[in-house]
């Protein structure tokens, strides 16, 4: 790709980021869900992996996920894969916890922004800013050039090191704007039962999202038991510089890969070198991912999480912008990929708080 399409690509990814910014920053803008599916019929697990996923509800999608892994690690088979091959992808924002109502590096980009207000005294009569502080949606979505260039402004300048610090400090202190929780308390559960599955049965999983890998690597290995070397991610721009005598690297505006829709595909087969055999997202841009995993020639999984629980979590699917699941559903009976509904599929949503003491 040429240097200035990747600059037109990046511009849009930023703008995209503005767009979701200025439309559900101060509200959630949660869209309701049409057309449930559900694949909740009750089956009699009967497997040696009966016990496993205890969060899932006894479904058809719980099924699918239990038959597939049998499958693969049964040796003598004609399904049999061998570990090294065992490869599985899930996209983070709305796979693996919340995104509702934005992704929250975007939530984390915006109080970077506001943090770095009291340096740049020039902001106070820049028409976005003023905008953002008046929560004025109307007049951002006006100035969205604006927008973008503020939260490039604020976050960018800083070292590797100074910015995952900011991470950590930010992810110890903010909470959701209407759960009320710390955000690394909005994974779900039944997906780190899910990894912990596939992990125990020879599988090496991989996360890949449109969000930035810097940003992952701070927090998700915790979280999730990954390493942060099997993140791939969105990569910002990058600058080797010397400063005070010490080799740095130091964050710069705009973007050297976008890792979204189409470029998944590109970024797993850079990162990982195999194509994955099990891949789980939940919104049109995990589409290609999909259709990457389960176009090859052996037993491969692809699976969607459709929120539809308003009670526990959020309900949006095909009108919910760049958390949309529109495509990809429809596309899901054709390619044979199990289309998972947190509300009837699921127990539970978020992991049981802690209790002092533990």
């Amino acid at each position: 790709m040429h240097d200035s399409q990747l600059a037109k690509r990046s511009r849009g990814t930023m703008l995209r980021l503005a767009g979701i910014a200025l439309s559900a920053c101060f509200a959630l803008g949660a869209c309701a869900s049409h057309e449930p599916q559900a694949s909740s019929q009750p089956i009699s697990a009967s497997t040696p992996t009966a016990a496993a996923l205890p969060s899932w509800q006894d479904s058809a999608a719980r099924a699918a996920v239990l038959k597939f892994v049998a499958d693969v690690t049964k040796q003598g088979s004609s399904t049999y894969v061998p570990p090294e091959a065992r490869i599985a992808v899930f996209d983070n924002d709305g796979t693996l916890w919340s995104e509702q109502p934005m992704p929250f590096q975007v939530l984390f980009m915006i109080d970077q922004l506001k943090a770095a207000a009291p340096h740049h005294p020039e902001w106070k009569n820049n028409p976005a800013f003023k905008a953002l502080m008046a929560h004025d949606n109307a007049a951002l979505a006006k100035n969205q050039n604006a927008l973008l260039q503020l939260l490039e402004t604020a976050n960018s300048g800083m070292t590797t090191d100074e910015y995952d610090e900011s991470i950590r400090k930010w992810l110890a202190s903010a909470k959701h704007p209407t759960l009320g929780k710390p955000y690394t308390d909005l994974v779900y559960q039944p997906q780190l039962e899910l990894l912990d599955l596939l992990k125990a049965n020879g599988f090496t999983v991989w996360i890949v999202s449109g969000g930035t890998a810097e940003f992952m690597r701070v927090w998700a290995s915790e979280a999730y038991g990954i390493p942060p070397e099997h993140m791939v991610g969105t990569e910002e721009k990058l600058k080797y510089e010397v400063r005070d005598g010490k080799p740095v690297l130091v964050r710069q505006t705009g973007f050297d890969f976008i890792d979204d829709k189409a470029g998944k595909p590109v970024g797993i087969f850079r990162a990982i070198g195999r194509r994955p055999i099990l891949a789980f997202g939940n919104s049109d841009g995990d589409r290609e991912m999909l259709e990457y995993t389960t176009g090859g020639s052996g037993p491969s999984l692809g699976l969607l999480l459709h929120h539809d629980d308003a009670a526990r979590e959020f309900a949006y699917d095909r009108k919910a912008g760049s958390a949309s699941l529109d495509k990809a559903w429809d596309e899901a009976q054709a390619h044979g990929w199990v289309v998972v509904s947190m509300k009837q599929d699921w127990k539970t949503v978020y992991p049981a708080l802690k209790t002092s003491g533990q």
